[in-house]
């Protein structure tokens, strides 16, 4: 499935530095606090009892990037505009949009996991009896270990019979009488060999000998209104032991394709994708990207006749042809529903039976003409169920300034229409990413999908978070720039200003090029406005100097390459310059010292590889040279005592082996013994975010690998010799943590580009802590 209808921001791997605790204008370069990267208080010994799972709070809808504290606030910046209450991707709702208590959280991905969306749910049907089949990419429902497929009682609790271990993604379900029909990416069921397709009795998970064996994914199913065929549309060339390009009417015991049906699908360069099936009486209508079916011309919607001489040929007189800006090739249809006379289609197009129609229409079964319904949906549909006179819908409509975005309506990926009409009716659950797919059942409706809030607050690149609980101050920004949402690269807090730098045109209700500060209290910006023709990744501040890096060639009306220093009273460029040759990524201070980690191979009139410690007086280079791999780059820096740790990307410092992160020492610049070896077959492991407290150290990145163990993206670490603690939150492969500080209490901070850990769908911003019980009433150990 193409997703057209949510940004989505590949983590720079350069965008690193993580929380920071306030500095003060009137204390020298050097605050301990600060430097360390924790937040003071006595030492924390290593914590067996740090739980795994986080901590009940809010969650963002997008990457959290940076981060800074200064007493009771957290704030965090990134590419999110949303922040909310976790629930995961799955939720049931009433008939007024409010969420249902008690009902399991689903957790974890899985291999197929897109990275920007992490698991999630692609289908949901009603079990009949009050319950729930739900399908996606996930390892955990509630605190139960389940594996992509799963059954919830009407009581809300997981049915303990039901427990296939599925090993890949579940895309669609289809229920029919005592047997559950699965399709997906997945090739085995409970340790059998099931290839994309398989049926399950419902009273225990165990696999019948239905076994169609389809060479390529199985995207949709539907039934014959008997139940004594199985239809089943997706990518593969061969099923049930035909060539049956991606259609086919399968026998619901034994999965053998029915030899009469062969609507010979095909694409304009390939065999084509169908995505959508839905059966009504004798007919059959399909949707995906094709370009012929049923021995006809058929763009991307058709209708194929059921039994008979006919079985599988097209429908004579219905093809709606659906285009998208005169490209036909271009448009897709993702949904499909019949109700009485009426065939609806939901998917991306602007033209549909030669009338224009904005992603959703309703057509005539017969001749597929267009009525006059138009809800004119601003993004694509997904899915659509009709309940009496209304039709639950769901896609990728958003309204981020309030504007209709469908049925007359401002409404966030869900919405509720009326039939008669296509207005939007009052139902709004307004969840904060993609809703995949619908299941009403009387007066309950359950959500699945991508997201992992609903309602919130609007927060467009910056939030404030109350650190005893998590939640939302009413710190805001305000609105991003005309045309752009901020995306936030670093956070740096002094006194009662915010400095944030990113890619933005507007920060505060104030025009500010890429870098601002705000009034902490009420988000506004001053009047400070150095402006940079580039990116600043990492700041610091101290006394009346703020120190920014990053990639830029122009800092506060000055010429200064990837580093300089900015008077915090008028924003003017001081005269120190190191002028370093390239990137520059993390910032930390000790006394009279700047400590800087980068991408460069010159800064302060030396030559030093990625590390270097510069002079806050003149920027002149020390004779301190750890010299890391030439060909690598450093991410994070953190100082605890006479240790200097560092993150990123390398193999080597000071000519002794260290992958990707090093313990330093401040006297000499050669390795201490902390070793962890962060690495990862795919992504290299590099790490991105580092914090300290007491006897151990926290390290976030992109590594699945790290202190001898298996960890993703997250761990705890001895300082000693940085071997890895029981800590293992698990969190999903090709994500990345990018911000980390820990509280004098314990309470580990992280935030990053995530989605979800293994026991929570925690976007954005997760907390660790033990002892506690949050607003979810989970509790730690």
């Amino acid at each position: 499935m193409t997703v057209l209808s949510v940004d989505y921001l590949t983590a720079r791997s350069s965008v690193r530095n993580g929380w920071r605790p306030a500095a003060s204008r009137f204390l020298a370069i050097g605050v301990g606090s600060f430097i360390a990267l924790s937040f003071g208080g006595p030492p924390r010994v290593a914590s067996a009892a740090l739980p795994d799972r986080p901590v009940g709070n809010y969650v963002t809808n997008g990457p959290v990037r940076a981060g800074a504290q200064a007493g009771n606030t957290i704030y965090n910046g990134g590419s999110f505009d949303r922040i909310g209450l976790r629930t995961g991707p799955g939720v049931e709702v009433g008939p007024d949009g409010s969420q249902h208590a008690g009902l399991p959280e689903i957790a974890g991905s899985g291999p197929s996991a897109f990275i920007g969306f992490g698991g999630g749910l692609n289908k949901v049907i009603a079990d009949g009896a009050g319950g729930w089949y739900v399908g996606g990419l996930f390892t955990h429902v509630g605190d139960l270990p389940r594996t992509n497929l799963a059954h919830i009682l009407s009581d809300h609790s997981v049915d303990p019979n039901f427990h296939p271990v599925v090993d890949d993604a579940v895309h669609a379900l289809a229920l029919s009488g005592s047997t559950l029909y699965a399709a997906g990416s997945f090739t085995s069921v409970g340790g059998q060999t099931r290839n994309h397709i398989a049926a399950l009795n419902v009273a225990d998970g165990s696999l019948t000998a239905f076994s169609p064996n389809a060479d390529m994914d199985v995207e949709t199913l539907a039934l014959s209104d008997d139940g004594s065929i199985v239809y089943a549309g997706g990518r593969f060339t061969t099923i049930g032991g035909l060539a049956r390009p991606s259609l086919a009417a399968l026998d619901p015991a034994s999965g053998s394709a029915i030899a009469s049906f062969n609507a010979n699908v095909a694409g304009a360069n390939d065999t084509g994708v169908v995505v959508t099936l839905a059966v009504a009486g004798s007919t059959l209508y399909a949707g995906g990207s094709f370009a012929a079916m049923g021995g006809q011309p058929r763009t991307n919607i058709a209708a194929v006749s059921l039994g008979g001489a006919n079985d599988g040929v097209a429908v004579p007189g219905f093809n709606p042809d659906p285009s998208y800006f005169q490209c036909g090739a271009c448009a897709q249809i993702f949904g499909i529903t019949v109700s009485g006379s009426s065939v609806f289609v939901g998917g991306l197009y602007d033209t549909i039976a030669g009338q224009a129609r904005s992603n959703l229409a309703e057509l005539n079964r017969v001749d597929g003409t267009a009525t006059s319904f138009d809800p004119h949906s601003n993004n694509t549909i997904f899915n659509m169920v009709i309940s009496g006179s209304t039709m639950y819908i769901s896609g990728g409509f958003n309204s981020r300034d309030g504007s209709p975005s469908i049925g007359g309506q401002p409404r966030n990926y869900v919405a509720q229409l009326n039939l008669a009409d296509g207005s939007a009716t009052a139902f709004n659950p307004n969840p904060n990413k993609l809703v995949l797919s619908i299941g009403v059942a009387n007066s309950d409706i359950y959500l699945g999908g991508y997201f992992s809030s609903l309602g919130g607050v609007v927060r467009k690149g910056v939030a404030a978070l109350n650190a005893a609980d998590g939640s939302p101050t009413s710190f805001d920004t305000g609105p991003g720039s005309v045309d752009e949402d901020p995306q936030v690269t670093a956070l740096a807090v002094a006194d009662s200003t915010l400095y944030v730098s990113g890619y933005f045109s507007t920060m505060g209700g104030q025009p500010r090029a890429g870098i601002a500060a705000l009034d902490t209290t009420t988000g506004m910006a001053t009047g400070w406005d150095p402006g940079t023709d580039g990116i600043i990744l990492s700041l610091a501040v101290s006394g009346s100097t703020v120190y920014a890096g990053g990639s830029f060639f122009n800092l506060g009306g000055q010429p200064r390459t990837f580093l300089g220093a900015i008077d915090a009273a008028s924003g003017a460029a001081t005269s120190w310059d190191p002028q370093a040759n390239n990137e520059v990524d993390a910032l930390v201070a000790k006394g009279p010292l700047l400590y800087v980690g980068g991408n460069f191979t010159q800064i302060g009139g030396q030559a030093r590889n990625k590390l270097a410690a510069l002079s806050a007086a003149d920027a002149a280079a020390t004779d301190w040279d750890p010299d890391a791999t030439e060909l690598g780059n450093v991410l994070a820096l953190a100082i605890s005592g006479t240790t200097i740790y560092a993150g990123g990307n390398f193999t080597s410092i000071h000519g002794v082996p260290r992958t990707n992160m090093v313990g330093i020492g401040e006297s000499d610049g050669v390795p201490t013994p902390f070793d962890p070896q962060a690495s990862d077959p795919v992504t290299g492991g590099g790490v991105s975010s580092i914090a300290v407290s007491g006897k151990v150290v926290y390290a976030g990145g992109s590594f699945s690998t790290i202190g001898g163990q298996p960890r993703n993206i997250l761990a705890e670490l001895n300082d000693d010799d940085g071997s890895a603690t029981d800590f293992n939150p698990n969190g999903h492969p090709g994500a990345i943590v990018q911000a980390l500080a820990v509280t004098p209490n314990g309470t580990l901070y992280a935030g990053g580009s995530f989605v979800t850990f293994d026991s929570a769908y925690q976007q954005g911003i997760a907390i660790f802590q033990s002892d506690v019980i949050f607003n979810d009433g989970f509790e730690g150990p």
